[in-house]
């Protein structure tokens, strides 16, 4: 079996090992792959890994060998599911790995916007506490959790882990999820989006980026939220209608916003969000830490695995 990575560098830059997956067959890793030169890599190839690296309609077509796409996410937008499965082309995800680093991404970003804590660490290393006159100063109010209400779209693996770390707060939580299949836990309280916006004093963004979902925060959703409310995305940048986004912080409707992700990664010049008020970037760092990449790892081997045996897992599409 032949086995082509085509994005590897961003889940291992050296940092972990590749084992459990050179464990099952040899492995020809790439550390990117542009778009015009995936067919040639891929070429001969049963099983291709990917991240970000677009396996399209035109390339799975052009691909006869390939028997196994495996996505080193949990997101899968970037695959083509429709065209694999014509081919009868097997396509996994990784759900779950990242739950424990993005949630706590999630908080950061809450509690730096709530708090300020890096902002006035840098006031401090400017000299502006040993000019002030008095003991203590804040920029800004300093807003606490406890008792504030948390919105969270998407109630799955990422999203639980956030209201229970919400809850831990002593946040009430309203979550939007598309069926609940069991009761909602103790302290959670299912929702509508739009009461979800309309209700909460910070909303998180956990739902898969899908047509129905593309553009959930727009200026009609954007006008149900409070104007101290703060809005997290650690989820897909396009969930976001960027524009709309950047027009509702510089106007002072919301808060502000901590976001993880944007529609173009990196992104190009001119993004309205870049410079936005009240604005906090992370360059998509939520699923970095090295425990969550080992994880990941380990769970692409395993459902390679587990498909050559013939009882495939977290299969999408």
């Amino acid at each position: 079996m032949k086995i082509v990575l085509l994005d590897a560098y961003t889940a291992n830059p050296g940092d972990v090992s590749w084992e459990p997956l050179q464990a099952i067959a040899p492995c020809e890793f790439h550390d990117r792959t542009p778009l015009e030169e995936t067919v040639a890599r891929c070429a001969g190839a049963e099983a291709v890994i990917t991240n970000k690296a677009p396996l399209t309609r035109e390339i799975i077509m052009a691909l006869p060998d390939l028997k196994y796409i495996g996505v080193t996410a949990t997101g899968y937008n970037i695959v083509d599911v429709a065209a694999a499965k014509e081919r009868s082309i097997t396509v996994t995800n990784v759900p779950g790995y990242s739950s424990p680093a993005v949630s706590q991404l999630v908080f950061a970003l809450l509690l730096e916007l709530t708090n300020k804590v890096g902002y006035h660490a840098q006031t401090v290393a400017d000299g502006r506490w040993q000019a002030c006159p008095d003991f203590s100063y804040w920029d800004g109010s300093i807003m606490e959790l406890s008792g504030r209400t948390l919105g969270i779209i998407g109630y799955g693996d990422i999203g639980s882990a956030v209201g229970r770390i919400a809850t831990a707060f002593g946040m009430k939580v309203l979550a939007s999820k598309r069926e609940w299949k069991t009761p909602a836990p103790e302290g959670i309280t299912p929702a509508s989006i739009d009461e979800v916006f309309a209700h909460s004093d910070a909303i998180s963004l956990h739902c898969p980026l899908t047509d129905a979902t593309k553009f959930l925060v727009c200026e009609r959703t954007l006008r149900l939220m409070k104007p101290s409310a703060y809005l997290i995305n650690t989820g897909r940048g396009p969930l976001i209608d960027e524009a709309a986004l950047a027009q509702a912080l510089n106007e002072g409707r919301i808060a502000g916003a901590g976001l993880d992700v944007l529609s173009v990664e990196p992104p190009k010049d001119g993004n309205p969000l870049i410079g936005a008020k009240n604005c906090l970037i992370t360059p998509h760092i939520g699923w970095a830490s090295r425990d969550a990449r080992i994880r990941l790892i380990a769970a692409t081997a395993a459902n390679l695995q587990a498909f050559l045996d013939g009882k495939p897992v977290n299969v999408v599409g």
